[in-house]
């Protein structure tokens, strides 16, 4: 394997993540995602079968797992404009995951917080 093709998997995820937006800023007309809905990450396996779309959505849980609904729904459409935009011949199967990272790292934010407020400054 040439190192051009490589990281190619790489590329496509970061164009996958970058088109998604530009449809999610305007072109998804879906009332579920209006808000903040924002791909934070595409990883393309290197087969190039599959592609994990992690969604970064704030609200709810019924909020975020409406949205996840909605691009699933979606996921059709967004397919074949990926499929024009991309000028790829063969696209990686979609499949959207909610992304959680940044709720993770705000709790152990807070546990941090928390354990400081707790400990007695040393002498």
């Amino acid at each position: 394997m040439s190192p051009a093709t490589s990281h190619r998997h790489e590329r496509v995820g970061e164009e996958i993540a970058h088109e998604i937006n530009a449809m999610l800023a305007g072109e998804l007309k879906d009332p579920r995602l209006e808000g903040m809905v924002v791909a934070s990450e595409v990883r393309v396996q290197p087969d190039m079968k599959h592609a994990r779309v992690y969604v970064h959505v704030r609200g709810t849980n019924k909020e975020q797992s409406d949205a996840i609904k909605a691009l699933e729904h979606a996921s059709g459409y967004i397919r074949s404009e990926l499929i024009e935009r991309l000028q790829l011949r063969r696209l990686p199967d979609l499949h959207f995951t909610l992304d959680l990272s940044q709720e993770h790292v705000e709790r152990i934010e807070q546990l941090l917080k928390e354990v400081k407020k707790d400990k007695p400054a040393a002498p």
